[in-house]
């Protein structure tokens, strides 16, 4: 029989913060990898003689593990438990940056990138599940730190990976980033090691937030998660077709060269962490959870709205996106971390909202790009991603009703 999920915290007055540290380096690991193969993907296909579509590739399988991979990910924290889940998610983050920058062939960068991007799935899976049931009563904070650090590495990685490859080359500049993939291991596992099976299973008939709760959701889980599985297609998909079309929509409406293009870009992923640690901050301070993500809905759509109304200001337009970027994904999780009747609901009502969002997110770049060609200009994928946003802003705002 499979090993109910421990519903004892590991978190006590005197382990909490280390917990947390090592929680947050584990989240530092989880967008880095995605984020450092862009930079250099031109050297990477130079050396590895790939056609543009296979080079695309290598950028999109780590979103397709995250759609197709989310159900036996969630199987596996399930029966693991959380704390061995995460540890596999650092080990497969760590194999697959060591195996996709060997630089030896296409099949072999391809498997290395499928590795890494299991690992990413796992961890995106059992890092809610820890804080759900570790941080309940905190979080709104703790999740927004978890999304924070996320886009500080997914920044890092953008930022020196040229420069890296400079000095060392590009497979060097890779691999590299696997070093912070190490830390994590070693500060987690040091994190979870009182961690035993007897003692949880002592305290799980005590405790009032029931990891083996049943095995439904329960209407009002039921309703919530059908509400954010669209809100989360609707941010992952416009996350990463605007992360990867970005630069060429601000070149195309500005006249400016790829160069500014890029550096023009960069708020779109360094705002985010204002976004993740401000939204936590408005509800400490009672703003009403639906003023905030309101709030956050309103700036991303500021992005393709203004860039059609007033490009001028894209600099504008690019860093209010990003802080709402951040700051809606934190909403998301965080709603379903408050309002689970227990862990299993809250594992079962992430892995849902996980693998539709990011099965529309895996379509969302190539979707954009057919529209642009179709249409030979910016405005209609534009006018797409507004429309996604206003229906994503929509599903928000009911899923944002006071809990009754």
């Amino acid at each position: 029989m499979p090993r109910a999920l421990s519903s004892r915290p590991l978190v006590s007055a005197r382990s909490g913060g280390f917990v947390l540290v090592a929680l947050l380096l584990v989240a530092l690991n989880l967008r880095a990898p995605l984020t450092s193969l862009p930079p250099v993907v031109g050297q990477v296909s130079e050396a590895l003689s790939l056609t543009p579509a296979q080079a695309g590739l290598l950028t999109s399988v780590p979103v397709l593990c995250f759609a197709l991979l989310t159900p036996p990910a969630s199987v596996l924290v399930a029966r693991a438990g959380p704390e061995r889940a995460v540890l596999a998610a650092v080990v497969g983050v760590f194999a697959g940056q060591v195996v996709r920058s060997a630089g030896t062939s296409l099949p072999l960068a391809l498997v290395g990138t499928a590795v890494l991007g299991a690992g990413i799935t796992i961890g995106n899976v059992a890092v809610p599940v820890v804080i759900a049931r570790d941080f309940q009563r905190r979080s709104a904070v703790v999740t927004g730190a978890y999304s924070a650090m996320m886009n500080v590495g997914s920044a890092l990685a953008t930022t020196l990976t040229v420069p890296l490859a400079v000095a060392w080359g590009w497979q060097w500049a890779l691999a590299g980033w696997a070093a912070m993939a190490v830390v994590a291991f070693v500060v987690w596992g040091l994190a979870v090691r009182g961690s035993t099976d007897v003692a949880a299973a002592r305290t799980a008939a005590t405790s009032p937030r029931r990891a083996d709760g049943p095995p439904h959701l329960g209407r009002a889980m039921t309703v919530l998660t059908v509400l954010l599985c669209v809100a989360f297609a609707g941010q992952s998909s416009s996350y990463y077709a605007v992360t990867a079309w970005l630069p060429e929509i601000l070149h195309a409406r500005l006249g400016v060269d790829t160069a500014a293009a890029g550096g023009l870009s960069a708020p779109f992923q360094l705002c985010a962490v204002l976004g993740s640690l401000g939204a936590p901050l408005a509800l400490a301070r009672r703003v009403p959870l639906r003023v905030v993500s309101l709030t956050l809905v309103a700036l991303w759509v500021a992005l393709p709205a203004g860039m059609l109304a007033a490009p001028g200001a894209a600099l504008l337009w690019v860093s209010l996106a990003g802080v709402a970027q951040g700051g809606n994904f934190t909403v998301i999780f965080m709603l379903i971390a408050q309002r689970a009747p227990s862990v299993a609901a809250a594992r079962r009502a992430s892995a849902v909202v996980q693998t539709v969002g990011y099965a529309f997110a895996a379509l969302a770049p190539t979707a954009l790009g057919a529209l642009h060609g179709a249409s030979g200009g910016w405005t209609v994928p534009l006018a797409g991603v507004l429309g996604v946003l206003a229906l994503m802003g929509v599903t928000m705002a009911v899923a944002t009703r006071p809990a009754t």
